[in-house]
């Protein structure tokens, strides 16, 4: 059955850029094509589709507002069309606050070349949200602002309950944690939760391009009790602060004296898929801190992280990766699990208070 996809943009040249490159994909069927944001909620409750491509800046309703009403009214998987500025990553990460699953980045002044550079991109992310059966539900439940009630019957066996025994005897030096697609909200539940006394370094890699990073870094600071900013190249490691790798770049570290550990920020190795890549900081990590890192994998599409966290578990390493109820994109988790490597595997509002329990 076909992925039925409802296109928004103001623009002719995207309307019509979009829609051939979906064009091509045997899979994927075009169901409408919207101007504005007034036409986008119409045409959200009338075609019901299975995922929206909804454009920020639009005349008559801007893109923002449709996609508050869309998720109140008609809840769809939607994909956001963000442009490559500052501004347009903040009124991104605004998207993805009010329920947006993802964004496509494109540069302001767009050429067909660029259109067609987010090719598969744009099939791997609509493939990635409509195939999610429960997303309504899971949107719903992660943009809620109220925190649910979670008991210890909601970690996923028995025998986890050791695991959960063992996490908080083990003295964790630092904490490595990868994410992707429905990270930017996820990571607003997690992060403002951790306590004030958190005194080891959290290491974050979210993909996304230049410019977001920074601004996500800023606003999850501007939410929480931890210090939070955007790593840079050579900074000495600070305990109780957690580092988000910059857009387009690797984040590695290398031992710097006696306790001291640098960042080092970097575009090689150049033929990664991701860059920043989980797997490149991980694995960096774990020969800085070995089996004293706490590795933690959440929602995203793929695999990266699933090496570095093999490569954690080999030396006695500890691993948590959310569960997929919790999860916008059941994929480098699933990846996790299915290779037996996660000690824990938790839903997304118990993630924090596991992290809260290894601090010392």
């Amino acid at each position: 059955m076909s992925i039925r996809v409802l296109i928004v943009d103001d623009s002719a040249f995207m309307r019509k850029s979009l829609s051939v490159i979906l064009e091509e994909a045997k899979d994927i069927e075009i169901v409408g094509i919207a101007k504005n944001g007034k036409e986008a909620v119409e045409l959200t409750k009338s075609l019901n589709p299975d995922v929206v491509t909804l454009d920020i800046e639009m005349p008559i309703m801007d893109g923002l507002t449709a996609l508050q009403i869309i998720m109140k009214e008609s809840p769809t998987s939607v994909i956001m069309v963000s442009s490559l500025t500052t501004e347009g990553a903040e009124a991104t990460l605004k998207a993805l606050e009010l329920g947006a699953v993802d964004f496509i980045p494109k540069e302001n002044s767009f050429v067909s070349v660029n259109i067609r550079d987010i090719k598969e991109d744009l099939f791997n992310k609509i493939r990635s949200v409509a195939n999610r059966t429960n997303i309504r539900r899971t949107l719903s439940r992660i943009t809620s602002q109220t925190k649910p009630d979670i008991t210890q019957s909601q970690i996923k066996s028995q025998s986890e309950h050791g695991s959960i025994v063992n996490l908080v005897k083990s003295k964790f030096e630092a904490v490595g944690l990868g994410i992707s697609t429905g990270g930017p909200l996820s990571l607003q539940k997690v992060i403002p939760q951790l306590s004030p006394k958190l005194n080891i370094p959290i290491f974050i890699v979210q993909h996304m391009p230049p410019k977001f990073t920074n601004s996500l870094a800023q606003r999850l600071n501007s939410m929480s009790q931890v210090k939070v900013k955007e790593a840079e190249n050579g900074e000495i490691v600070q305990g109780g602060t957690v580092y988000i790798a910059p857009g387009g770049f690797h984040m590695t570290f290398q031992k710097e004296g006696i306790g001291k550990v640098k960042i080092k920020i970097s575009t090689e190795p150049s033929n990664t898929l991701h860059r920043p890549a989980v797997d490149n900081m991980l694995d960096s990590c774990v020969d800085v801190y070995g089996n004293k890192l706490l590795g933690v994998i959440m929602t995203g599409m793929g695999k990266d992280g699933y090496l570095g966290i093999e490569k954690l578990k080999k030396i006695g390493g500890f691993s948590i990766a959310q569960d997929e109820e919790s999860c916008v994109v059941y994929g480098m988790p699933r990846a996790i699990v299915d290779g037996s490597l996660a000690d824990i595997v938790a839903p997304l509002e118990k993630i924090p208070d596991l992290i809260n329990k290894v601090i010392r």
